[in-house]
């Protein structure tokens, strides 16, 4: 039966090392600022808008939400981004997703500022993703990372399947696993027999948001098992990508849903606001966030 790996927990671990970080940053004449930009009525957003302001919150960071009406113009979104580009007092810029139909989302988030861009989505910060020399990542990605270092989980010669392949989380999950030295395979929708690469998986990312795809034969013994995926079931519960009954008897370690990365995401938004004030301040670093000061 695999152990648990509780996101909340590191996430609040990761939460303290920000306010520490945040008290730096202040005594140097800095307050970490970040924007969000949400657009519409979406239900979820604004409750993922909201967590984000109460993480602020918690650290010092000082936030600002940006909510424009389902009918906004692209362009009037446009001017928003601009505004906050030029902001002196806005390190850290999110356009919340999804955005109503009609608006470019790709066009919105290349018009971030990449010296600003808190979720590291920009083709510059992607790029250097890719290239292996990140100064931040997107959230979600890093917080996995975060959580394998936390949990002492080898990724030097791992195995190391990912399951979907976005820009969002399944590439850059792949860039940051690669970069750690793993041996990295992808698998998306047209991947042939997924099963059969899953099932050799020593580290195992699934982030494809279709409910429990992932079966208890898809795993092998001793598998660490990383679920990104979240949704409802028809009888109304909140699921991952991955069938946790079926699938933690044979993990060494899985993460639960909730409470396994979703924490961790919010926890390094926080750190990556941070920083984009330490860059765009001219700020000495802090110390990679849960290394030795």
């Amino acid at each position: 039966m695999g152990d648990i790996i509780d996101g909340k927990a590191v996430a609040a671990t990761v939460t303290a090392e920000v306010a520490r970080r945040v008290e730096g940053i202040v005594a140097q004449g800095v307050r970490p600022g970040l924007a969000v930009v949400v657009v519409g009525d979406h239900e979820p957003s604004r409750i993922y808008v909201r967590h984000k302001m109460r993480g602020c919150e918690r650290v010092g960071i000082r936030s600002a939400v940006h909510a424009l009406p389902a009918s906004v113009t692209q362009e009037e979104v446009l001017a928003v981004v601009e505004r906050l580009n030029a902001d002196p007092e806005v390190h850290g810029i999110l356009v919340q997703l999804p955005l109503p139909p009609g608006l470019g989302t790709r066009t919105i988030l290349h018009a971030i500022d990449p010296h600003k861009d808190v979720d590291g989505f920009h083709p510059v910060n992607m790029g250097q993703v890719a290239t292996g020399r990140p100064p931040l990542a997107p959230c979600t990605p890093k917080g996995v990372m975060r959580l394998l270092r936390e949990y002492e989980v080898p990724i030097r010669g791992a195995h190391a399947v990912v399951v979907g392949r976005s820009r969002v989380v399944g590439r850059p999950m792949a860039a940051l696993l690669l970069a750690a030295d793993a041996t990295v395979t992808i698998c998306h929708r047209h991947t042939d027999d997924t099963a059969a690469h899953t099932a050799r998986a020593d580290i195992l990312v699934v982030a494809v948001g279709v409910p429990e795809l992932v079966r208890g034969s898809w795993v092998r013994e001793g598998a660490v098992v990383i679920d990104v995926g979240i949704s409802r079931s028809s009888s109304g519960r909140l699921v991952g990508d991955v069938c946790f009954a079926e699938v933690q008897p044979r993990a060494r370690l899985i993460t639960p849903v909730p409470g396994g990365v979703g924490p961790m995401t919010i926890a390094m938004l926080l750190e990556n606001t941070c920083v984009l004030a330490e860059r765009l301040r001219g700020l000495p670093p802090w110390p990679p966030l849960g290394s030795p000061a």
